[in-house]
């Protein structure tokens, strides 16, 4: 659902960690990177477990809204 907030950080939850074993945790929270052209090919942006931002294929995550409070405890924790 957008809600027309840009502002609103975006998060999921990764799925399948197949090939990227060291990078990315199969049931862990990863917040999303905004970028148009790596979704247009079909790949989502997230900081990874290296803490740098990578394009990985949708597939392997399952993106959720989080409220506004809640994101910012956890950017504050990360």
């Amino acid at each position: 659902m957008n809600t027309g907030n840009k502002e609103q950080i975006r998060f999921a939850v990764c799925v399948s960690n197949e090939g990227y074993p060291a990078s990315l945790e199969v049931g862990k929270l990863y917040q999303i990177i905004p970028d148009d052209t790596a979704e247009s090919h079909g790949y989502i942006r997230v900081i990874d477990e290296s803490g740098e931002d990578y394009g990985y294929s949708k597939d392997r995550f399952f993106p959720i809204e989080i409220p506004v409070a809640l994101q910012k405890a956890l950017l504050k924790a990360a």
